[in-house]
């Protein structure tokens, strides 16, 4: 009867065990899938590609948005022919004009970055992980450039022209000729 009794006691407790183990699998399956990243670096070249689209995008606008604010605050001032900080009124008035402009263009990666989070909040989190693999895949594989010179110039120090493998591809083979052409006449 004791005996009987154990076999039950280890079978309860053998199924008790393995559904424990099971169910800490899963979580553990799942909470490391979500740690890595399911976007592929098409995918991620895709996303950068529209993230700097978005942000010149809205540095046109808000550059022109900028321009225009001033210029119809400037137009409702009333001036004369006297000399401002020293200058005629026309020049002082428009570089008045481009420097709204300035202001307004340098406003405009922080508006489409803002754009671009709130349009791909799905794969952000991804896209982002995926952003500091990329940088620091480029701050290993970049060059040195303080060999560089008018014939052997930098190729794209900070990765900001590579939107897709054979952009990166490129780019790997342009720093390596450089790192040949900086050993070679120096």
């Amino acid at each position: 009867m004791l005996t009987n009794n154990i076999g039950i006691f280890s079978r309860v407790i053998t199924k008790r065990s393995s559904n424990y183990l099971r169910s800490n699998i899963i979580h553990r399956f799942n909470s490391s899938s979500a740690s890595k990243p399911q976007l592929s670096w098409q995918e991620y070249f895709k996303l950068k590609k529209q993230r700097n689209t978005i942000n010149l995008g809205a540095s046109v606008l808000t550059g022109l948005g900028g321009a225009a604010i001033t210029l119809v605050s400037i137009s409702n001032i009333e001036f004369d022919e006297k000399p401002i900080f020293g200058f005629d009124p026309v020049i002082v008035l428009s570089s008045f004009v481009i420097l709204g402009g300035g202001v307004g263009y340098l406003v405009g990666p922080a508006i489409g970055s803002s754009l671009f989070k709130l349009s791909n909040k799905k794969a952000l989190q991804q896209f982002t992980f995926r952003d500091q693999q990329f940088l620091s895949k480029i701050k290993v594989k970049r060059v040195d450039p303080s060999s560089q010179s008018f014939s052997n110039p930098v190729p794209d120090y900070y990765g900001e022209k590579i939107y897709s493998l054979k952009d990166y591809k490129q780019w790997l083979r342009d720093c390596n000729a450089f790192r040949r052409k900086s050993k070679e006449f120096l």
